[in-house]
């Protein structure tokens, strides 16, 4: 198939068309566009006298425009009855169907305002209402709006025009993680409820410094501390495991705030492998980690200070802790340890 252009049309007699048509035999012809083709075929048919011929010279030319055009019999068949009715073969721009419109622009203001008055009710809802204010209160005006379904009227609210009428502001929501359940543990004196938190040694020039983990048991207030140099999955795992074995019973419950250091699947995995219990702070609630906060000052700050100590410096210090430290703290500084007393 041959993409040609086609200029206006040289007068060629019935002898010359036929000797062209036995000519080119399977080779064909396109012209480039609809509307360069329809004005080919109006000039053609024209030049040809075509309502003029007889039947066996119509044929010719039928055959003569389809080979020049590459259009199918059907195609030439109309292009030549309209043609033929004294009609001009032109390319007709296209329409595109579209259905008539049931709401108008008033009635998507209407609904709207509606909206805008009821604070954006559900759909069910604000269908109710539309019913019940043409129907009940004699608004003539929700005629329409009175019988539109559910479906119907989110698509309303979801056109352009709605929009424009009524904007809506909604904040970032936060996005709540499912680890860890939002409460106060309640060990009922047993012991393995731990409280946890972290306490960092401050920065230099920009430079992050060590992180103490700091965990203590709620009922006998065992204590163990363990540092590293990030609070990273990678660094802080190893940390906790060595700590969690340090405890000289099971450990059953792990409640900490809302930090990601605690709060993430890579932690959670590792205490539900060991059937712990994890918990977390609740909003407003400052006391519910207020064990691990009072020992961060009395114990971590009081021994390790507030300057900056170098994160290369964590594997000496988790070195000193399990070695030195954490046996000090259970075995030889006095802690105070409440008892629970009930009078009968």
């Amino acid at each position: 198939m041959l993409i040609v252009s086609m200029k206006v049309n040289e007068k060629l007699s019935l002898e010359e068309i036929q000797a062209f048509l036995k000519a080119s035999g399977d080779v064909g012809f396109k012209g480039r566009n609809r509307e360069e083709v329809y004005r080919w075929v109006n000039e053609a048919l024209r030049g040809q006298r075509y309502q003029d011929l007889k039947r066996n010279d119509r044929g010719v030319v039928r055959c003569y425009v389809a080979k020049m055009t590459g259009l199918s019999r059907a195609q030439v068949t109309r292009l030549i009855t309209l043609y033929v009715s004294g009609e001009e073969v032109k390319a007709k721009p296209y329409r595109r169907h579209s259905f008539t419109k049931r709401y108008t622009r008033e009635d998507v203001e209407l609904l709207a305002a509606v909206d805008e008055a009821h604070d954006g009710l559900s759909g069910p809802a604000t269908q109710k209402l539309l019913y019940r204010a043409c129907h009940e209160f004699g608004e003539s005006k929700f005629s329409r709006l009175a019988e539109i379904s559910v479906a119907q009227l989110y698509r309303l609210r979801a056109s352009v025009h709605y929009r424009e009428q009524r904007i809506t502001y909604q904040p970032t929501r936060p996005t709540a993680a499912s680890i860890g359940e939002r409460r106060r543990p309640e060990p009922n004196g047993r012991p393995g409820y731990l409280r946890v938190d972290t306490v960092h040694q401050g920065d230099l020039d920009g430079i992050k410094g060590v992180y103490h983990i700091n965990a203590v048991d709620e009922v006998t207030q065992w204590q163990v501390v363990g540092a590293t140099a990030q609070i990273s999955e990678a660094f802080l795992l190893p940390v906790l495991m060595a700590m969690l074995e340090q405890f000289p019973f099971r450990i059953l419950g792990f409640h900490s705030d809302n930090g990601s250091e605690y709060i993430n699947h890579r932690v959670a995995e590792l205490l539900n492998k060991l059937l712990i219990e994890q918990t977390k702070s609740r909003p407003r609630q400052s006391n519910d980690n207020g064990l691990a906060e009072t020992k961060n000052g009395a114990v971590v700050r009081k021994h390790m200070g507030y300057t900056h100590i170098a994160a290369p410096h964590a594997a000496a210090i988790e070195t000193f802790y399990e070695e030195h430290f954490n046996e000090y703290l259970n075995y030889h500084r006095p802690c105070g340890v409440p008892e629970r007393v009930i009078y009968r």
